[in-house]
């Protein structure tokens, strides 16, 4: 399968174009970015010498029509939503790991303060939570957010199983620095960064609507969740620490038997029976999901830990290209986590 990359020197392109090198069954045809159009990008990421010598290209949907048969936009979230308007129109498949085609048509003009793309477009596409969508006969996947991937999947098994009191859910979301791009801003300089500990966008950030659009999927009856984000001082990986309450009826055994059968045939989610640590995801496609209950408090708490540029983009992208053409979901994404 040849595919188009474009965004290719973000840090989820050059993730996502590592994860395809390794795939058994796809081909990069091409790889576009804005600037260093004609370098080999073995000559600006020396990293891929030996490895891969495709030349950058300039965008052009006719020509990645042409040669490809599925593009993946790895771009700042505001500019997918311009380039994949061609792509829907010829029913040529997109998968976009921006968060341009992640919300309703009103939600994305609210939290992004951006004009979203044409409504009939946005509603072509199908969000791709791997584990849960449905992708027989989808084209146009919304790859989703890091922290909601990571939030997503904790809080799945006590949704749908109606086990919490919906109004009692906390998220602490924690992300190493890759998470903001490349872009550089004050805020992710490395003396402000290092040695210290920032929260950013409490209340405010974009994955909130995501996830509340998601989970209703399986409880309608959730309407908010009190989310905050907070900067590591580390390149990768996040963690989602939650808390909730149990609801009269729920005990503990409940929880477990929910996590554990919901799970059980999903290859990349793996239940602790402790509290799971970042380093054993780094540099995989898991998420290691781990909880305790304080029978004092009634309280509930819930750890998951992924790699945000694998799980929580470029691998959920493979995942999901994966499930669309009826191959092994783990195909290409079998390594193991870096561990150290």
């Amino acid at each position: 399968m040849h595919i188009s990359i474009v965004g290719i020197t973000g840090y989820s392109g050059l993730e996502l174009l590592r994860l395809a090198l390794n795939h058994p069954h796809i081909t990069v045809a091409s790889i576009h970015a804005t600037k260093d159009i004609g370098k080999s990008i073995s000559d600006i990421f020396p990293h891929l010498k030996g490895i891969c010598e495709l030349k950058i290209e300039q965008f052009d949907s006719i020509s990645i029509m042409n040669h490809s048969e599925i593009v993946f936009f790895a771009t700042p979230s505001g500019i997918a939503k311009n380039l994949s308007q061609d792509f829907v129109k010829a029913n040529f498949p997109v998968i976009d790991l921006s968060g341009d085609h992640r919300l309703s048509y009103d939600l994305y003009a609210k939290w992004y303060n951006n004009k979203p793309v044409e409504e009939e477009i946005q509603n072509q596409f199908v969000y791709g939570l791997s584990e849960f969508t449905d992708f027989n006969n989808q084209k146009f996947i919304a790859n989703p957010g890091c922290y909601a991937t990571a939030t997503e999947l904790a809080l799945i098994p006590l949704i749908k199983k109606d086990l919490i009191d919906l109004d009692s859910i906390i998220v602490d979301a924690k992300s190493g620095l890759s998470g903001a791009g490349k872009t550089l801003s004050d805020s992710s300089h490395y003396v402000k960064v290092n040695n210290n500990y920032t929260t950013y966008k409490l209340n405010t950030h974009q994955h909130i609507p995501e996830i509340i659009q998601e989970l209703k999927n399986f409880n309608p009856n959730i309407q908010n969740i009190q989310f905050s984000t907070s900067l590591l001082p580390l390149n990768r990986g996040i963690v989602a620490t939650i808390y909730c309450r149990l609801n009269e009826k729920s005990t503990f055994e409940d929880v477990k038997e929910s996590y554990l059968n919901i799970y059980k045939n999903k290859p990349f989610v793996r239940i602790n029976e402790s509290i799971p640590q970042l380093q054993d995801v780094v540099g995989s496609n898991y998420i290691d999901i781990g909880f305790e209950y304080n029978h004092y408090t009634h309280v509930l708490t819930i750890v998951s830990v992924i790699d945000n540029l694998i799980k929580g983009a470029a691998g959920q992208a493979i995942q999901n290209l994966n499930l669309m053409y009826g191959l092994n979901e783990t195909e290409g994404l079998e390594s193991s986590p870096f561990y150290l």
